[in-house]
């Protein structure tokens, strides 16, 4: 693979997995401290329990970190540069097995 498919590759992750896990990131942060202040009118799903905002919130961290991980991985893998293969060949002929 050459370094403009792994460019592209980084960019399309960045923009299908980055960004829809910083969105993730920043409403896991909003419910958690949603359910966290006492008294709070909270509807997650028809539901008025301060406990299932915490969950959404939780779960939505843990779902934005995965994303947010993604395009990182692939930037990585894609940009990094590859070792070269060892181009020296032994001419020794090789030990008998036992």
């Amino acid at each position: 693979m050459n370094k403009n498919t792994g460019l592209i590759a980084t960019i399309a992750t960045a923009l299908l997995c980055g960004c829809p896990g910083l969105f993730g990131l920043c409403l896991g942060v909003i419910s958690l401290a949603a359910g966290m202040i006492p008294g709070a009118q909270i509807d997650v799903f028809g539901s008025n329990n301060p406990g299932s905002a915490m969950t959404m919130g939780f779960v939505s961290l843990c779902l934005s970190v995965v994303f947010i991980a993604i395009p990182v991985a692939v930037g990585v893998l894609t940009l990094r540069k590859k070792p070269q293969a060892a181009e020296t060949i032994s001419e020794e002929p090789l030990p008998p097995a036992s």
